[in-house]
């Protein structure tokens, strides 16, 4: 009933395991949006420590670009799987190669 006030639909599976998959999928970006934010309000306390910074653009990179392309890509665009694969996987590995430079990157403290 209450799917028929929505209108959803889903192709190749059941309607309520495509919700609950977009439930996770925002549920997943609001928590790493929320940790971002407390990492940036970090940055902002420790004078600009470009480490903490690094940090929070390494956890966006990791989870919240790859979850928006996961949803945005299909819906918005005719992109097919492997080309969504690759930016995914570049996302997250920019989003790796950043938490890297945060804990082990050289400099200052």
């Amino acid at each position: 009933m209450v799917w028929t006030l929505l209108q959803l639909r889903a192709t190749g599976t059941d309607l309520s395991v495509a919700v609950a998959v977009i439930g996770l999928s925002l549920l997943s970006i609001a928590l790493s949006l929320g940790i971002a934010v407390q990492l940036a309000r970090g940055y902002r306390r420790t004078a600009g420590n470009a480490r903490v910074l690094g940090l929070a653009v390494g956890l966006l990179f990791l989870t919240t670009v790859p979850e928006l392309l996961r949803i945005g890509l299909p819906t918005v665009t005719g992109l097919g799987v492997v080309g969504r694969s690759v930016l995914v996987s570049g996302s997250e590995l920019l989003g790796l190669g950043s938490i890297l430079w945060a804990v082990y990157g050289s400099g200052s403290q």
